[in-house]
């Protein structure tokens, strides 16, 4: 999606804000994300323009990891990222994860998603 990488290019995103997407990444995986399929494509999108970038707690093991679970034959994972994500999220914490997703919502990152993907 494009106009998430221009939403990544115009707002700097701090180490934890890329653990927070790394995090948010492995839930969509793991079959446990309650979000609507379009906020998915979004949070997967925002992972991928930002996972080259260093995180504050995580790095490549876990995007090694969601590499492999995104491949063809990766839900086969599925137990093991549950269990790499119950771990994320009681290393980040609720509030950040919170004050996380306040922030790209009150940035704007989902702002015409729906329109967009209409015309699609």
């Amino acid at each position: 999606m494009d106009s998430v990488a221009a939403w990544v290019a115009a707002h700097p995103l701090t180490p934890s804000d890329v653990d927070c997407a790394t995090t948010v990444m492995l839930k969509i995986l793991d079959g446990k994300c309650k979000m609507s399929e379009t906020d998915k494509v979004v949070m997967a999108a925002l992972y991928d323009a930002v996972k080259h970038r260093p995180g504050q707690r995580f790095g490549d093991e876990l995007h090694a990891l969601i590499a492999q679970a995104r491949a063809p034959g990766g839900e086969a994972l599925r137990d093991f990222i549950y269990e790499k994500r119950v771990l994320a999220e009681t290393t980040l914490s609720r509030p950040v994860m919170k004050a996380f997703k306040a922030m790209i919502r009150a940035e704007g990152l989902f702002a015409g998603l729906e329109e967009e993907d209409a015309d699609a």
